[in-house]
């Protein structure tokens, strides 16, 4: 996987992401991987292309795209070529936990006190 920081070439996007697979069924459970990910999170994509036939799919959230390649399909196109002078972002190694939305409790706080007039 790649990620690219682009804003300051382009205005489609701030990041690309490019990753790939093996096989069309991967490509197709990657994809339905990060959209179950980021629709827990309420984010849903602008846009979803190529899932009827997953050999490349495209993912636009907006602020970044999600290119999923079959890994022949990637070496075909290149698009981390062709966006060679785009940053590459370093990726975490470690797993980030995503908090959970605070809990709204029931518990009432005590009522403020009026001021005393004079």
């Amino acid at each position: 996987m790649l990620i690219l920081h682009v804003a300051p070439l382009t205005s489609i996007a701030d990041y690309l992401v490019l990753c790939s697979a093996d096989s069309d069924r991967q490509v197709r459970a990657i994809a339905d991987n990060i959209e179950k990910a980021l629709a827990e999170q309420h984010i849903r994509p602008l846009s979803l292309e190529g899932l009827s036939i997953s050999q490349w799919v495209a993912m636009d959230f907006g602020d970044v795209i999600v290119h999923i390649f079959r890994t022949d399909l990637r070496q075909v196109y290149m698009l981390e070529r062709l966006w060679g002078d785009a940053k590459r972002v370093k990726i975490p190694t470690e797993r980030v936990e995503v908090l959970p939305e605070p809990v709204q409790t029931t518990k009432k706080r005590p009522a403020r006190r009026a001021a005393k007039s004079q």
